[in-house]
Formats: structure tokens, C-alpha cells, sequence
């Protein structure tokens, strides 16, 4: 069966207070290239070229709760990260910026806060 999408690539839209900042954060932590800018948008190339991180300005940007409580701004989504060395990988993304939460689910993942305040995890490959 032939796919209705076949050429096509695929983005996620991140919403920001900085969207070139934000962008910089993920190209120094993942080594991938940040291949457009405009003036409220910065996009980051994934390895292959067919998806992209998209970063969008957002007036009235309202980072997420995590874990979220009654009322609290929900995360809409999260990025996941498969890493080698977990300890290692949680060094780089706070020495890049990123901080790390306090409430984690399992031994082998870590939840960690990008400087937006975006919630995403590295997650250890346990082969």
C-alpha cells in the first residue's frame, strides 16, 4: 500500500519566548543544524532531513507544570531522547541550560526542563 504522504516531511511547532534561543539550546544538546530563521521562528533540521523542530514566538508564553496539579498549565507534549549514559547526557543538557525536575518516573529516564521550561526526558538505552 502507497502511502498518501510519501515525500512529505513531518515538524513539531514548539512555542517559545525565544524562539531563537530555544532552537540553539536543542542544536548544542542533539548536534543537529539550525537550517531557517525569521524574525519569530527558528527551525532545527533532524538527521535525514524529512522532519524538523520548529520554534514559535509566543506573546504571553506560559511555561508547563510538570508534574501538572489542578489548574496548572498542563504540557501539551514532550520530546523523548534515547541516550547511552544517562548521567553523562543529564551533565551536558544542564551545563547546556537545561534543568533537571524533581519529580522523576523511573530509574531509567530522566525529566529535565529546556530554558523555556518545556518538559522533555532522556531516556537510557538499556539495549
Amino acid at each position: 500500500m502507497r502511502s498518501r504522504m510519501s515525500g512529505m516531511w513531518w515538524g513539531a511547532a514548539i512555542e517559545a519566548p525565544d524562539p531563537a534561543a530555544l532552537a540553539q539550546f536543542y542544536a548544542d544538546l542533539l548536534g543537529w543544524p539550525i537550517v531557517h530563521t525569521e524574525p519569530g521562528t527558528a527551525v532545527l533540521g533532524t538527521p535525514g532531513g524529512v522532519s524538523f523542530l520548529v520554534f514559535q514566538q509566543a506573546d504571553g508564553y506560559q511555561a508547563p507544570t510538570w508534574p501538572p496539579g489542578p489548574g496548572d498549565q498542563r504540557p501539551m507534549m514532550h520530546l523523548d531522547f534515547q541516550v547511552g549514559d544517562l548521567d553523562d547526557a543529564v551533565a551536558e543538557a544542564v551545563a547546556l541550560g537545561a534543568t533537571v525536575a524533581a519529580a522523576q518516573p523511573r530509574e531509567n529516564v530522566r525529566v529535565l526542563f529546556d530554558p523555556a521550561g518545556h518538559p522533555f526526558c532522556l531516556c537510557r538505552d538499556d539495549g
